[in-house]
């Protein structure tokens, strides 16, 4: 008869001690303050003075594997892709390396910036990494992946050699031979600012080119219509948004696309075209709204980029055009695995034509 106080007692001090671990010395009543594991779970970030680095290693060929098996169907093989993501490696040299700036940055009328050509520091490749890749699963890459894949797009830049290791004792060695290491700059008005001797000045310091200014390029030549479309339309290969985009390689080069400047008519209506006529879709008329709709940022024709190739669904869902409208609308999720299709706000007509080519195939 006894025990019951006892056990009550007990319980008591325990739900006071709790209720004074959660209170906060700041704001009581309100949380507490985090735990030293807690904090140290969330504090990994890598400084470009390497601390907070873990111990580690990991190498180019092992890069390779992992980049292969989850790295490249959204930036390519080589890291050069521009089809879901903007470019990883290209447009930097032997001389760079040497130098520590990029020499292409300096030129107008070099095509686009990749990251390699970019990023000052190492270390922000590797942060990067560890906590952002990859991007549909974040945070799963161990510690040798991570090593393994940093250093395999370094030697894909040229900066380590096929048979180096990357390792927390030799990346401030590898951080000497980055190509844009000497072109990062804090004359700007973002960072840093006075706490670190600096003062604050605009970002911007545009002046009106009064002499030597850039002439206006011209274009001496140009692909012939015949092999514009060799390799696909390039519009449909690159990402909708970001500084590099494809030119629409199914039309003539400087052609706006645009048919007529006369008001639509219903015999000329410019919905005409996607008409779908005995159950098939005009193939164009479908390229057209697939690109306008972004649906080639997430499906290849013939590939997966992050959902299924529509070739796959065609395969999978053959003659069911009111099935595919509907999931084109609607959307849905574990079907194709773990990643969502959102709802699409396309009309029911063009969804019905897109669900016509692809119950029909899927064909280019």
């Amino acid at each position: 008869m006894f025990k019951f106080p006892k056990i009550a007692l007990a319980i008591a001090i325990c739900l006071t001690g709790a209720t004074a671990f959660a209170q906060s010395t700041k704001y009581p009543g309100v949380g507490r303050d985090a735990t030293a594991k807690e904090v140290a779970a969330w504090d990994i970030d890598v400084r470009p003075d390497f601390k907070g680095l873990p111990a580690g290693s990991g190498s180019v060929a092992k890069g390779q594997d992992v980049w292969e098996a989850k790295c490249a169907h959204c930036h390519g093989i080589f890291g050069e892709s521009n089809e879901v993501f903007s470019p990883l490696i290209g447009g930097t040299t032997a001389e760079d390396i040497k130098t520590g700036r990029v020499a292409n940055l300096t030129r107008t009328d070099f095509p686009g910036r990749t990251t390699i050509m970019k990023v000052a520091t190492v270390s922000t490749l590797w942060d990067y990494i560890n906590r952002a890749m990859p991007w549909t699963n974040p945070k799963t890459l161990t510690t040798e992946e991570v090593y393994a894949v940093t250093g395999f797009l370094l030697n894909l830049a040229g900066v380590v050699p096929d048979n180096f290791v990357l390792s927390d004792k030799n990346i401030a060695d590898v951080q000497k031979r980055m190509p844009n290491r000497n072109g990062m700059t804090t004359a700007h008005a973002m960072w840093p600012g006075k706490e670190f001797g600096g003062t604050y000045k605009p970002d911007t310091r545009n002046v009106i080119c009064m002499k030597d200014c850039v002439a206006e390029p011209k274009v001496a030549s140009f692909l012939p219509d015949f092999a514009r479309n060799a390799h696909g339309n390039l519009s449909e290969q690159n990402r909708m948004v970001g500084q590099q985009k494809g030119a629409d390689t199914t039309k003539p080069e400087g052609s706006s696309g645009k048919t007529s400047a006369t008001p639509a008519t219903p015999s000329t209506s410019a919905a005409a075209p996607a008409k779908a006529t005995d159950g098939k879709a005009d193939t164009k008329a479908v390229m057209a709204l697939l690109s306008k709709n972004t649906c080639t940022a997430c499906h290849g024709i013939d590939k997966k980029i992050v959902g299924p190739g529509f070739n796959e669904i065609a395969k999978k869902y053959p003659g069911k055009v009111d099935y595919l409208a509907g999931k084109i609308k609607s959307g849905g999720a574990g079907v194709w695995g773990p990643i969502p299709m959102p709802a699409q706000t396309i009309g029911e007509a063009d969804a019905k034509i897109i669900a016509n080519w692809i119950a029909a195939g899927a064909t280019k």
